[in-house]
């Protein structure tokens, strides 16, 4: 049985994802779960892409220590370095560099020949090997490399210091068949191929990510690169969960596995998919919420016979519980803390009372709250940290069918002044956020508004997730609520925070 390792980018290809931006208290939050998914990799980011995403790499490098943390690098030796400031204090820092291959980004991208590609491969990879211990060289959009060229310049970046070589299929190109035939190409063509491990890291343009990086499997791959939900450019990365699921039911055929919790599957899920703001669609394999459900009367008196008629995976086995722990306004502190010991959910105990009152203020309205509410509670009042500029204080709309939406909103600033106003607009939502607009003093172009419940039930909690440009940058936040239009008021302002909050730290680092 091959042991196969799980190199996870969702903190960086996949927030790639047209409209994702973490901040570096999200990211955080993520990896800890990664590392409790027992992933062997952690992707954290791009160092050199900003100073932000610097901070974060570091701060994750820090924290993980049963995962080995890497970053990505171009062929460049500023990114180098500034991925070592990132990764030196990691338990085990490693390098993820990269140079384009293929015919189209040769000519076009980079504008250089076969012979200044690999110059500068491997004066890169020589000069990362003198400060990594592990340097990873991929060959970007290998897949529609000549195989001549690809397998002379994995040899020759293997020669200069690279352990892992990762061929990914960058356009998600290729179909499984021949991507299994670049693998089997290498091992027959590259001389030193024994010295280092091959990873896969697919795209699913033509839905073949996952099908494509099995089939490297089956060929000598040793590493899977992927992201939790599939997420990332364009129409994503090879999907985690579904890669680890299928090579473990089907374990007898792949002769292979990972090492991931697959019990941890379902929260991770659910915290990206929270945090990114991306929905699980629900006929998603694993872990989309119809991946468990049956409604034709034929599946359902089968399933009801015996299980594995309609169902060869079992809900226990990726995270999901039939019976859970109901806790409502009469539960204590105690059960509170152990509900969210059990989910996975690591709050301070200094936290604990501040979340317990705002617990038994919502269940207080509720019949009950579920898991999924527990969770968004936590994050939402975890991830909000003391960064907020601005915090709502009441808002009041006025609505009727025959009357001109109407809002009054009133905040506290960053000085603890109060800030009052009031505007109105063609709906409720429009009243609100031309009054926010008015609030913070400044022009907002809202570029995306989302809702949905959490949970089920005329009490579900409303968590809306909005996208702006606010003083010149793009940003997005989340708020939750019982009412729909405190919930949209908080994702606003939340959105709002993040800029100001950049500004400052941006300022802080000038400073220093």
């Amino acid at each position: 049985m091959q042991k196969v390792k799980i190199f996870d980018t969702t903190l960086r290809d996949g927030e790639q994802s047209a409209g994702v931006n973490l901040n570096k208290f999200e990211k955080l939050e993520i990896a800890k779960q990664l590392e409790r998914l027992n992933v062997d990799i952690i992707e954290a980011g791009f160092p050199a892409a900003s100073p932000g995403d610097l901070a974060s790499v570091k701060e994750i490098a820090r924290t993980i220590k049963e995962a080995s943390v890497t970053g990505l690098a171009r062929a460049v030796i500023s990114d180098i370095d500034a991925a070592w400031e990132a990764l030196k204090e990691g338990a085990e820092p490693r390098l993820h560099t990269f140079i384009a291959t293929s015919p189209i980004h040769r000519q076009y991208k980079l504008k250089q020949s076969k012979e200044q590609v690999i110059e500068t491969a491997v004066n890169t990879v020589k000069y990362a090997a003198s400060k990594f211990a592990i340097v990873q060289w991929s060959a970007e959009d290998a897949c529609r490399t000549e195989l001549p060229f690809l397998a002379e310049i994995v040899e020759q970046v293997i020669q200069a210091g690279a352990r892992v070589i990762n061929i990914p299929d960058t356009v998600g190109y290729i179909t499984p068949e021949e991507y299994g035939a670049v693998f089997k190409y290498l091992y027959e063509h590259v001389p030193s191929i024994g010295k280092v491990e091959l990873s896969t890291h697919c795209h699913d343009d033509l839905g073949l990510a996952v099908a494509n990086s099995l089939s490297a499997v089956q060929h000598g791959a040793r590493q899977v690169e992927g992201t939790i939900n599939g997420i990332g450019e364009r129409a994503g990365n090879t999907s985690l969960e579904e890669l680890a699921v299928a090579l473990h039911i089907r374990k007898e055929h792949f002769q292979a596995e990972t090492r991931l919790n697959l019990q941890e599957i379902s929260r991770t899920s659910s915290l990206v998919s929270k945090l990114t703001g991306m929905a699980v669609p629900a006929n998603k394999a694993v872990v989309g919420r119809n991946a468990f459900a049956h409604e034709s009367g034929i599946h359902q008196d089968g399933v009801l016979k015996e299980k594995t008629t309609y169902e060869i995976i079992s809900p226990e086995l990726v995270g999901y519980q039939n019976n859970s722990l109901v806790l409502g306004k009469h539960s204590g502190r105690h059960a509170f803390r152990n509900r969210l010991n059990e989910l996975g959910l690591a709050v301070p105990e200094e936290d604990i009372k501040k979340l317990f009152a705002i617990f038994k203020d919502m269940a207080d309205r509720k019949k009950e709250m579920t898991d999924e509410d527990l969770v968004a509670l936590v994050l939402e009042e975890q991830l909000a940290g003391d960064n907020n500029f601005y915090e709502l204080r009441s808002i009041q709309v006025q609505y009727g069918t025959n009357q001109i939406p109407t809002a009054t909103v009133t905040l506290t600033g960053a000085d603890n002044e109060h800030v009052e106003e009031a505007a109105t607009g063609s709906g409720s939502i429009e009243a609100l956020y031309n009054t926010l607009e008015k609030c913070v003093d400044e022009p907002i172009n809202l570029l995306d508004y989302r809702i949905q419940s959490v949970g089920a039930g005329r009490d579900a909690l409303a968590q809306v997730y909005v996208k702006m440009r606010y003083a010149g940058q793009e940003t997005s936040g989340r708020g939750l609520a019982q009412d729909v239009l405190e919930a949209s008021a908080k994702a606003y302002l939340n959105a709002v925070n993040r800029v100001l909050y950049m500004k400052e730290s941006s300022t802080a680092v000038v400073n220093q």
